[in-house]
C-alpha cells in the first residue's frame, strides 16, 4: 500500500468490512478490495467521546480508515471494534476509595474499580489531573497505570473526603 493510499483515506463507515483472521487479528477489507491485515482501532477522544472519532490503523500505525461514529456501523462490526479496543485499553474506573495509608505522598490507595478491588501507590499530588473543566479525574500510579474517576460528585461521601485531601 502506498503512502498516499494510507494517509487521508477517510472512508464512510460502510465502505469497509472488518473480520478476524485465523489468528484472531483484525482484517480490514476496503470497498476497492484492498485487504489490510493486523489493523487496530484507536480512539481519538477516549474519555470525552469514546464512541466517536475512531481511526483504524495498520501495523505501521498509519491510518487506513476512519469511523466518525461507532453506532453508525452494523452491530457485528461495532462488536469487533469494541472487543479490540477493550483488549488494547486498560483504564480502570474508580468507584470508591476505601482507604489511603497517608495524606502525604507517596502513599498507597486501596480502591474499588469497575474491574475489582486493587491498590496502587500515588507518588505525588501532581499525578492527579483534572479533566477538561468537568469533575472527572485521571490518577496515575507509580507504574504509569491510569485510573479514571468519571465524576467526583458521584463518589460516596467517604471517598470524596479522602480525595479532597489530595486536590
Amino acid at each position: 500500500m502506498s503512502e498516499s493510499q494510507r494517509v487521508g483515506d477517510r472512508l464512510p463507515p460502510r465502505q469497509f468490512e472488518l473480520s478476524l483472521d485465523a489468528f484472531g487479528k483484525l482484517v480490514l477489507v476496503l470497498a476497492d478490495g484492498r485487504r489490510v491485515e493486523g489493523v487496530m482501532p484507536v480512539r481519538s477522544y477516549p474519555i470525552q467521546a469514546p464512541e466517536h472519532g475512531i481511526g483504524i490503523v495498520d501495523a505501521d500505525g498509519h491510518e487506513v480508515a476512519w469511523i466518525p461514529a461507532l453506532p453508525d456501523l452494523p452491530s457485528d462490526q461495532q462488536q469487533l471494534i469494541r472487543d479490540a479496543l477493550r483488549a488494547r485499553e486498560f483504564m480502570p474506573v474508580i468507584e470508591a476509595i476505601d482507604s489511603v495509608t497517608s495524606f502525604s505522598t507517596p502513599c498507597t490507595w486501596h480502591v474499588r474499580t469497575d474491574r475489582g478491588h486493587t491498590q496502587f501507590v500515588l507518588r505525588g499530588e501532581e499525578d492527579i489531573r483534572r479533566l477538561g473543566g468537568g469533575s472527572g479525574l485521571l490518577i496515575t500510579d507509580s507504574h504509569g497505570i491510569q485510573f479514571y474517576v468519571r465524576d467526583q460528585a458521584a463518589l460516596d461521601r467517604d471517598s470524596r473526603k479522602l480525595l479532597d485531601r489530595f486536590l
